[in-house]
């Protein structure tokens, strides 16, 4: 067809200018016979043509040489076009990796015959220069339509055929993109796959505890389940308590690369959840047969579409979903006097949260001689007893701070927290209790803190443990609320911020059934919340109700599992029994087989519990010792919360108490439960 055009383009222009000659010969012709006397020989009219005989002659020779030079144009034209659209298709043809589409390309010929019927002119194949009828100038043939079938031309590829994948994706899920075709130099066509896919049916946003137990929920209940996760993180999903715990007690010197440690019971493993041959590429997801987990590591999101369901990476790249969890967790704060001291002291400060903290205080407190620890609570206690083990190897100075009067202050009965403190110094730590920051400068190489009551302290390295805020960076963008009181996304009881989103971990703000609007910054928390939500997202409609505990271990000797709301603030009652050598956190893991207690524990489900048949000594006073023992606390006369110290693989129990939202007349029988009197 667009031969055939080309061809009445070129032969337009010598027909309307032989028409023109026409009409205007005829004119003169007219004009003649009107000059013509009225008497005219009768000789003349029977002899020859009247008025112009010569004009018309003359006419009739121009319009046929002009009819023979255009046709002769014409043929010459189209003969040399065929000719080279000829050689064009059998170069395709020829080449090896387009084998496939010879059989639509071995016939031209038919092609272009059909084609210039198409348009309404006839072809010229044929090889006699015979001039073809010519198109009426006053009735020019109309286009044919666009959807008309089309000879290729030079740049008009062959589409390839479907995959039988991409045949047989449900249809319940959106089309899976296919491969991107560019046309190289040379003709030469190459599949291009996009690094990146363009969708993805489960979107997870974050690459921690929570998006890892999420994806693992929904591959149970989804199989095929195609499942992408985005981190701004380096590394693939990995346990952070380790970071703060086990991995400081390594033999290994190359620990920091291996990530590998030993468990309280010796048993050793790897703080990554899976190896890297658990994940499909995320360029294979979209074609994975039986579906897969893959992780695009380093990309952050940058900002959330909830109406057109998609977000954008801080490349500019969008990836749409079916359905998303925000896992973002939450950024380590740090102190403002610190922030507004300037870049040297900042050089000379840790966040702690993430492998390359890890990494960075390992190597500096092997070639400084002092470190400060500013905090009090979970992190700050842990890092300190991690540090002051190595102290005893070394000359290394480390310190603690905090405002409140002991370790774990805000957490635990005063009682328990002193004795803790204690716990914390015969490790080798100096404790700074009360401790409020005023300043910090550097000089002369050092880092000097002035506390607001005048005390300084000198120190080589400051680490900030002083508390994590949720990111809630996509919160603008995405139009979700921030709840004001206790900072994250604000969900309902089933994880979700609109009908497509997720919350879970550190970042959600969510409303527990028992204990009403909580936010959890715990390890088991991020599981527990990470696999309802995986759930939910697959369609089960649970809601928060298995109550997730935190554990914390201030070395292989002393730790605490704890359920609920744990506030020192609140009303406690303790009941404390001697500890023997089963009752420490290395016996606990030697018995479950496990390092992250939570891994076994979270999984179980209480039934009634049975109290121990032995007698429950009198209530132990606030004593120097607390071999081992419950805390319960209250709120309006209900345990909302319950700590068990030195006493481990008992928490189905301490969750079944909580479920219930009982008032209990004498907490020494509900203790009885926990066994705690039994050798």
């Amino acid at each position: 067809m667009l031969k055939c055009r080309t061809v009445w383009k070129k032969l337009a222009p010598l027909a309307r200018s032989s028409s023109t000659v026409c009409r205007q010969n005829v004119r003169r012709a007219v004009l003649n016979n009107g000059r013509t006397p009225a008497q005219v020989p009768a000789a003349h009219m029977s002899t020859g043509p009247a008025g112009g005989g010569r004009e018309n002659q003359l006419y009739a020779l121009l319009v046929g040489a002009a009819c023979l030079g255009g046709g002769i144009y014409a043929y010459r034209t189209v003969k040399g076009d065929q000719r080279r659209y000829e050689e064009r298709l059998s170069e395709i043809a020829s080449r090896p990796h387009r084998a496939a589409p010879q059989e639509t390309l071995s016939e031209p010929e038919p092609l272009a015959a059909e084609a210039a019927e198409t348009e309404g002119v006839p072809a010229v194949p044929a090889p006699e220069p015979e001039p073809q009828a010519e198109p009426s100038p006053e009735e020019p043939s109309p286009p044919a339509p666009e959807a008309e079938v089309v000879a290729p031309s030079e740049t008009t590829e062959i589409p390839p055929e479907p995959t039988a994948e991409a045949a047989e994706t449900p249809s319940a899920e959106s089309p899976e993109p296919q491969p991107e075709v560019v046309a190289e130099s040379g003709g030469d066509v190459a599949p291009v796959a996009s690094k990146i896919p363009s969708h993805a049916r489960y979107l997870l946003i974050g690459g921690g505890t929570a998006s890892f137990a999420a994806a693992r929920s929904i591959r149970a209940r989804d199989p095929g389940a195609r499942v992408l996760i985005v981190t701004d993180e380096p590394d693939l999903p990995y346990m952070r308590p380790p970071l703060s715990k086990e991995l400081w007690f390594s033999d290994d010197p190359s620990v920091t690369e291996t990530l590998r440690f030993k468990q309280w019971n010796g048993k050793e493993r790897s703080i990554y959840f899976q190896p890297p041959s658990f994940y499909i590429n995320p360029e294979e997801l979209n074609s994975a047969e039986n579906g897969g987990v893959a992780v695009l590591t380093g990309k952050k999101v940058v900002h959330m579409d909830v109406r057109g369901n998609k977000v954008k990476l801080d490349d500019d790249t969008e990836i749409a979903y079916d359905k998303c969890l925000i896992a973002t967790g939450g950024v380590p704060r740090n102190l403002q006097v610190i922030e507004r001291a300037g870049e040297e002291v900042m050089s000379k400060t840790t966040l702690f949260r993430k492998i390359e903290d890890f990494k960075l205080l390992d190597k500096v407190s092997r070639n400084i001689k002092s470190v400060t620890i500013i905090g009090g609570g979970f992190l700050g206690s842990e890092l300190a007893c991690a540090l002051g083990r190595r102290s005893a190897e070394s000359d290394l100075e480390v310190i603690q701070m905090f405002p409140e009067k002991g370790n774990m202050g805000k957490v635990l009965p005063e009682y328990l927290s002193n004795w803790t403190t204690e716990k914390v110094k015969k490790e080798g730590v100096k404790i700074i209790s009360e401790a409020l920051v005023k300043s910090v400068v550097a000089k002369d190489d050092k880092l000097e803190i002035l506390l607001k009551d005048g005390r300084l302290v000198k120190t080589d390295h400051i680490v900030a443990a002083v508390g994590l805020e949720p990111n809630v960076d996509l919160a603008k963008s995405a139009g979700l609320e921030v709840d004001s009181d206790f900072g994250g996304y604000r969900v309902n009881a089933e994880l979700q911020a609109r009908s497509n989103i997720w919350v879970a971990g550190d970042a959600a703000c969510f409303y527990d059934i028992r204990l009403g609007r909580r936010r959890v910054e715990h390890h088991d928390h991020a599981v527990v919340s990470g696999r309802l939500a995986g759930e939910n997202m697959t369609g089960a409609s649970k809601p928060y109700w298995h109550q997730s505990m935190f554990w914390s271990d201030l070395g292989p000797d002393v730790g605490y599992e704890a359920i609920g709301i744990v506030d020192s603030s609140l009303p406690t009652v303790g009941v404390f029994a001697k500890a023997t050598a089963k009752d420490t956190p290395k016996a606990a893991t030697e018995k479950s087989g496990t390092g992250i207690r939570s891994e076994s524990e979270t999984e179980d489900t209480a039934v009634s519990p049975v109290a121990s048949s032995t007698p429950a000594p009198p209530t132990v006073g606030h004593k120097d010792d607390y071999g081992k023992g419950v805390i319960f606390y209250l709120r309006d006369k209900v345990v909302v919360g319950i700590i068990l110290w030195n006493v481990f693989n008992r928490m189905p129990i301490a969750r079944k108490i909580i479920k219930d939202g009982e008032e209990h007349a004498d907490l020494n029988e509900v203790a009885k439960l926990f066994n705690i009197h039994e050798d």
